[in-house]
């Protein structure tokens, strides 16, 4: 399997809004960061659903490499 890219070596703070579904890229290459814009398309990447349980903020990873998809946990730091 193919690396992503790394959008940023830092988290993308965003506040979420409850009942609302998001779509964090996983490939790195959208437009749109930290969600997906479609340019994964023809790859073996496919966007991940995060679905707002309640309004927040939230650090969606930006490095693409976090064990807790879509959201940081600290890789980055490592990069």
């Amino acid at each position: 399997m193919a690396d992503p890219v790394i959008a940023q070596k830092s988290p993308f703070s965003v506040t979420v809004e409850v009942g609302k579904t998001y779509f964090w890229c996983a490939c790195g290459r959208s437009k749109k960061q930290p969600f997906c814009d479609g340019s994964h398309k023809g790859s073996e990447f496919a966007p991940i659903q995060y679905k707002a349980t309640e309004a927040k903020a939230l650090f969606f990873c930006g490095c693409k490499r976090s064990a807790k998809k879509p959201l940081c946990d600290g890789t980055h730091k490592s990069l």
